[in-house]
């Protein structure tokens, strides 16, 4: 792990609360994100963990800048996203992509796969020629666990697990160097959940990514994470080695999210829960 790739300073994300039915006026706001800062070294894991509504997934799509924030600064390789607009910020946008939780709402199921990972490269003017844009979404298919013949098939010919993979392949397609994985494995069965990660890790390694890993799951975080920031009601509240957050948990939420993990030895659980 190396420098600094993503600042993120005081970042603040509020929805507006409107009343009315003809003149709707703003009364209040949800508070999604609310005054978070963390960084992230290149090539390593940063888990974001915490229950549902706490405002995780809004943060790495602030990030991102598929929701411009309220307040705050973002950071990527020196450059300040909040100020991009226009061709800059869809030039940044190439190095940074997401991996969604739900394979089956995010894949379009009138688009086959090669279209659906090939998009981006028209988007972005990559591969002009159709044979060479087809060979490389191909070699993207195999490179992620699945059969370069599937590259005319629709989503819904896919199970949940291979879907994914169809996510990740889209994810990679501009070469990116930071992803952030939005409950990447939350959707899929137990089984299939640790063949995705696996694949995730052997593409970091291989391709030198950093990512931004969304969970709830804290068990699958302890393996895959370096670092953990926990975040309750839009603010984190404990950030630190993956190791360091586990074996001493500091504040009373993370302390409560940590107890709600099952041990798989059963002498061990029971003593616990006395």
């Amino acid at each position: 792990m190396g420098e600094t790739i993503l600042s993120v300073k005081n970042l603040k994300k509020h929805f507006p609360i409107t009343a009315g039915f003809i003149l709707q006026r703003e009364v209040g706001a949800v508070k999604a994100v609310d005054g978070v800062s963390f960084d992230v070294k290149r090539g390593e894991t940063l888990g974001l963990v915490g229950e549902s509504g706490c405002g995780k997934s809004t943060t790495g799509r602030t990030i991102l800048q598929l929701y411009r924030p309220t307040a705050g600064t973002v950071e990527f390789e020196g450059r300040d996203l909040t100020t991009l607009k226009g061709n800059d910020l869809r030039q940044m946008r190439k190095e940074m992509q997401i991996i969604f939780q739900d394979p089956f709402a995010s894949l379009n199921p009138r688009m086959t796969v090669g279209s659906i990972v090939s998009e981006p490269l028209q988007i972005h003017g990559l591969y002009p020629n159709k044979s060479e844009r087809q060979e490389y979404v191909e070699a993207l298919l195999e490179r992620v666990g699945l059969n370069p013949y599937f590259i005319n098939r629709y989503p819904h010919e896919f199970s949940g697990g291979q879907r994914q993979r169809i996510g990740i392949a889209r994810a990679l397609a501009l070469r990116p160097s930071f992803i952030v994985a939005d409950e990447p494995i939350s959707a899929l069965d137990v089984s299939i959940q640790a063949q995705v990660v696996n694949l995730m890790e052997e593409l970091q390694e291989e391709l030198g990514l950093t990512y931004l890993f969304i969970a709830h799951d804290l068990s699958m975080v302890r393996h895959i994470c370096d670092r953990v920031a926990v975040m309750y009601l839009g603010k984190i509240v404990e950030l630190g080695s993956t190791r360091e957050v586990y074996d001493n948990p500091l504040h009373p939420y993370t302390q409560a999210l940590l107890s709600a993990v099952p041990e798989p030895d059963p002498s061990k659980e029971a003593n616990r829960r006395r």
